[in-house]
């Protein structure tokens, strides 16, 4: 099994108006701090759970200190398709964003009778870029970051040197480094929890995790940069034991 059978497990979704498809969500535990989580490249809702991430932080759930939301990327329709133009990814990145902070957040927050809550965000490799993105774009509604084995730049990879609104605004490394909206920078340097996260070992891009914190102390935001061993591989295994790390010792929930 991937997660304990007695584990509460709950499976709802709807079509996105802004997406014009069906979005599934999955959540684990009814109680504790929310925790939404971004899959990896072109994966599915149920990706964590295949890969024992939420397996890693099921004694958290069970105990009632977090609760996760899992929800599906649209990578494969957007970044990761080699048929859609960059403009048009662009715009269905835009989109994204506005089906995580327009639909998904109130669902969460309908699901724990909270109207106001504010939810922690995590994913590992892309599941980071999105985790970030909609952490940095809305902290008034985002209180955590645990982002692990990321990227924080779309450019030039993913963009071929274009540019536009869609990516600016979706790209945290571009609109942080000009951020200047004085409530937001409040609410991230006082009233939030960053954790940046990477090991340096095969596959991982340790420099793209700094790049971002460099940004971060441009602008006086606090946060944890945290780079683990030159054994610590882009994979599974490790991002099982970032999480509960975080979730189990350093969040304190």
């Amino acid at each position: 099994m991937y997660v304990d059978p007695h584990l509460p497990r709950h499976i709802f979704g709807w079509k996105s108006p802004r997406l014009g498809m069906d979005m599934p969500i999955v959540r684990y535990g009814e109680h504790g701090h929310p925790l939404l989580v971004f899959p990896t490249a072109a994966a599915d809702f149920l990706e964590n759970e295949r890969f024992y991430l939420i397996k890693s932080i099921e004694r958290h759930i069970f105990e009632g200190r977090v609760q996760v939301f899992s929800i599906d990327s649209i990578n494969k329709y957007s970044w990761m398709s080699d048929t859609v133009p960059v403009p048009e990814q662009a715009r269905r990145q835009a989109l994204y964003s506005a089906y995580v902070e327009k639909e998904v957040v109130p669902y969460i927050r309908t699901a724990m009778q909270n109207p106001q809550a504010r939810i922690a965000v995590t994913g590992a490799s892309f599941g980071a870029f999105h985790a970030a993105n909609q952490f940095f774009r809305r902290p008034d509604l985002f209180d955590t970051l645990i982002a692990m084995s990321g990227f924080y730049d779309l450019h030039p990879g993913y963009t071929g040197g274009y540019s536009d609104d869609n990516i600016y605004f979706n790209n945290p490394v571009s609109y942080l480094s000009n951020m200047n909206d004085d409530e937001t920078l409040f609410l991230l340097r006082e009233r939030c929890q960053i954790h940046i996260i990477t090991g340096r070992g095969a596959y991982e891009a340790p420099h793209k995790s700094v790049q971002l914190s460099d940004v971060l102390n441009s602008k006086g935001i606090p946060h944890n940069l945290d780079l683990w061993g030159h054994d610590v591989n882009h994979d599974w295994p490790w991002w099982r034991r970032m999480l509960p790390h975080y979730v189990g010792e350093r969040l304190g929930w």
